[in-house]
């Protein structure tokens, strides 16, 4: 399994042990960036990652800044990209199950290290259901054709 991963500065230090914490568990990790904690702006790097999974080259994707809502805002803007703030593992495995999210975003100023390893294994051990949701996700994905 491929995952692209990126942060700004100030998800940086909780990017690098997500991205540790998958390699360990056999994943693929492609870091798109930041590589230092510099000030930056994050929908630099939400759109890099927005658009390898949108391209298909990677299977999903992490995002980290402050509170994770900026780069799920960013990401959200690339077309076939469902991008999800999530900050507790229920709501990590619900996105996928029900939403089929397919980029997770955290707030490192909002979840610690423990909660957001929780919240990655959570992401990671849950699949789409499909049935009754597939057909709400084609209706939302519609909505960037209107």
């Amino acid at each position: 399994m491929k995952v692209v991963i990126g942060s700004d500065h100030a998800g940086y230090s909780l990017k690098v042990k997500m991205a540790d914490h998958l390699r360990t568990k056999s994943y693929e990790v492609i870091d798109m960036g930041v590589d230092t904690p510099e000030r930056c702006d994050y929908p630099d790097y939400a759109y890099r990652v927005a658009k390898a999974v949108s391209n298909k080259e990677a299977d999903w994707g992490l995002l980290v800044c402050g509170t994770g809502i900026g780069m799920s805002m960013s990401a959200n803007k690339v077309p076939g990209i469902r991008a999800a703030v999530v900050s507790d593992p229920f709501c990590a495995a619900a996105t996928r199950q029900h939403n089929d999210a397919n980029i997770l975003c955290l707030g490192e100023r909002v979840v610690g290290v423990g909660v957001a390893l929780a919240i990655l294994d959570s992401w990671c051990a849950a699949e789409f259901e499909g049935g009754r949701h597939a057909d709400r996700i084609i209706k939302m994905m519609s909505i960037e054709e209107k």
